[in-house]
């Protein structure tokens, strides 16, 4: 008599699931959500966690875990299904982003940005900060008004509140930088003033104080470490992980260090260090001895073989992965992935090509001409 495995019956019913659904998502709409907190490139949209969750689930007792954890889309989801999510990134603002999205709101923060406005315009002269070519990308008044406000917010012992100050400050210095746009790293003169800058900052805090109201996940049990996934081991998980939802970064696609660069710089934080340790930075394809696929297959392979570890039995990674373009080859890093995961242990469940919309391409990809995307699902 012929007996099917309950797994085999559990992968099927997960492929069956999966293929119910329209992955493009082309009427997807983000601008006045939790997750337009911040500009973040290359984000993928809510969507797609949501329903991976919902659609896979979790083993009881485990969480869902984003080892590449950007702007928290796949945390946000997770909460709001009511399981707990570990988010790891190694960008300090995409740590930042994350951790207030998933924080209950301060009750004191717009009291606390209000405060540090009116201290910041009476407060004296600010020794402004060492920061490289800081004259070509910000006005000298801009400068002097961003160091007073900061000083006013160091102060700020509440961290929470704090954060929410520095991501306030931070989803807006571009806008009041010469600094063209997010998605377009070249400078232009802009008219921007100390007054529209204060102004700017409170109308920013205002709209997430409102947004953070509207956001009611079903569990705060969120937590995110700032580390490189590549340096990370299996002791340092303090849950199982039932669930990886996950977007890593595509080898010579993006540059997520750059287009944070001054962000990091007036927060404190050394861009150049995160540049040389951000997996796929186009920087790394383009020195004297650059990188290659090959290098991208073995951090991979460090990264699965993390995930087999800390996974339990039965439980699923998905990966959301683009082609890249290496010195004018196609990388297909899907089928390099699905190859690397079958080496590790796992077992395929689902490939899954998805439209990316051309409205929402949140980056200048003219020289990755990435178009669609795949959604893998692998089994322990």
């Amino acid at each position: 008599m012929f007996c099917i495995s309950a797994k085999l019956l559990q992968m099927v019913a997960i492929e069956d699931k999966l293929s119910q659904v329209n992955w493009d998502f082309p009427d997807s709409d983000t601008k006045e959500n939790i997750n337009s907190i911040h500009p973040y490139p290359a984000k993928f949209i809510p969507e797609i966690p949501r329903n991976l969750i919902r659609l896979i689930g979790l083993p009881p007792g485990t969480c869902v875990l984003d080892p590449f954890c950007g702007s928290g889309a796949t945390l946000v989801e997770a909460q709001m299904a009511g399981f707990p999510a570990i988010g790891i990134d190694l960008n300090p603002i995409a740590c930042l982003i994350s951790q207030v999205k998933t924080r209950p709101p301060p009750a004191d923060f717009l009291d606390s940005s209000i405060s540090v406005v009116e201290q910041a315009k009476k407060s004296k002269r600010t020794a402004v900060p060492k920061i490289s070519n800081l004259d070509h990308w910000f006005q000298r008044d801009i400068q002097e008004a961003i160091a007073r406000l900061l000083t006013q917010v160091d102060h700020i012992k509440n961290a929470s509140t704090k954060d929410a100050l520095y991501l306030s400050l931070s989803s807006i210095l571009v806008r009041v930088s010469n600094q063209e746009s997010d998605t377009r790293y070249a400078a232009v003169h802009k008219k921007v003033d100390r007054e529209s800058f204060y102004a700017l900052f409170l109308n920013t805090a205002a709209r997430l104080t409102a947004i953070k109201a509207l956001n009611k996940p079903k569990t705060n049990e969120v937590e995110i470490a700032c580390k490189n996934i590549l340096e990370v081991t299996p002791m340092d998980f303090p849950h199982s992980v039932g669930l990886v939802v996950t977007s890593p970064p595509y080898p010579n696609a993006y540059e997520y260090w750059l287009y944070h660069k001054y962000r990091m710089f007036w927060l404190g934080y050394d861009p150049i260090q995160v540049k040389n340790q951000e997996i796929g930075a186009r920087a790394h394809y383009f020195k004297k001895n650059h990188q290659t696929e090959h290098d991208f297959r073995r951090q991979m392979r460090n990264v699965l073989e993390l995930l087999w570890a800390v996974i339990v039995k039965g439980g699923c990674i998905c990966i959301i992965i683009g082609r890249s373009i290496i010195h004018g080859r196609t990388i297909d890093n899907a089928s390099m992935l699905t190859e690397i995961a079958g080496e590790v242990g796992f077992t395929s469940v689902g490939n899954i090509s998805r439209q990316i919309s051309s409205s929402r391409k949140t980056f200048n990809l003219s020289h990755a001409n990435i178009k669609t995307e795949n959604i893998l699902v692998f089994r322990k």
